[in-house]
Parts: C-alpha cells; sequence; structure tokens
C-alpha cells in the first residue's frame, strides 16, 4: 500500500506547512495556535464551558483549564458562573478578547485567500474539499467522534 503511505505524509507534511504558517501569523497578535482556537470557539459560541470547549479542540480538560487561566491573566478571557448549575463556569470573550480575534480572524482569512484562492482555482478547490471531507467523516466514524 505505497499510495497509503504516500497519502498519509503527504497530509501530515500539509498539515505542518499550514500549522507553521499559522503560527507564524498568530505571534503577530501574541497567540499561539491553541490561544487562537480558544478566542475562535468563544466568539462563536459564547458561553462555552471548559469541558465543551475541550471537546472542540480536541485536547484534555486540565490543559483548556491552564489556557484559559493564562488568557484570564492577560484580560482576553473571563469566566462567569453557570446560571443554574453552581460548579460550572461559562467562557466569555472579553473585549480586549474580542479585538484580538477579529484582528487575528481577519488576518487569518486573508492568508487562506492567499494560499488558497490565488493559487488553486475553483474546480482544484472543489476536489481537495471532497476528498478531505469524505476522509474526515472516515476519520471521525473509525475514531467514534461525532461528525460536525
Amino acid at each position: 500500500m505505497a499510495h497509503a503511505e504516500t497519502l498519509y505524509a503527504l497530509i501530515k507534511d500539509t498539515f505542518f506547512l499550514l500549522d507553521d504558517g499559522d503560527q507564524q501569523l498568530f505571534s503577530r497578535y501574541s497567540l499561539t495556535g491553541s490561544r487562537y482556537y480558544i478566542l475562535y470557539h468563544l466568539g462563536e459560541q459564547p458561553g462555552l464551558s471548559v469541558s465543551q470547549l475541550s471537546t472542540l479542540m480536541f485536547c484534555d480538560k486540565s490543559n483548556i483549564t491552564r489556557l484559559v487561566r493564562a488568557m484570564e491573566d492577560e484580560g482576553l478571557v473571563c469566566r462567569h458562573p453557570h446560571e443554574s448549575d453552581g460548579r460550572a463556569l461559562r467562557l466569555h470573550l472579553t473585549d480586549q478578547g474580542a479585538r484580538r480575534r477579529a484582528a487575528a480572524l481577519h488576518a487569518h482569512k486573508q492568508l487562506n485567500e492567499v494560499r488558497f484562492n490565488d493559487r488553486l482555482d475553483a474546480q482544484e478547490q472543489g476536489q481537495i474539499v471532497a476528498c478531505l471531507h469524505k476522509l474526515k467523516q472516515i476519520l471521525e466514524q473509525d475514531l467514534g467522534h461525532p461528525a460536525g
């Protein structure tokens, strides 16, 4: 199965190249990839719990808790008590966190325009999207993750 190994290597190398470019971009906003995605998810779904955020980010709860505490210390995120469960906390962006998210999100969208729209035509993008969507579904089934 030489094709399987080649496919895996290409996807892995592509991931590392995308991640390296993302890290370079995020560093301009004093963010790491993890911190960017915390801001991203909290902007999309304000009030997430640490547990919900850890599920979205495929990361354990203790790591998310540590990141959120540091981001809270920086004034990017705040925690509020859950309305009905006194033990739970809901996470929200502060005004500063929302501004940093908006700036980094805009820059990330521009980077992806250059990466993809400026270099791949619509047909190429469609083929890649279709194949990656199918692969994602297969991997989600194999790993028992809900489709999303």
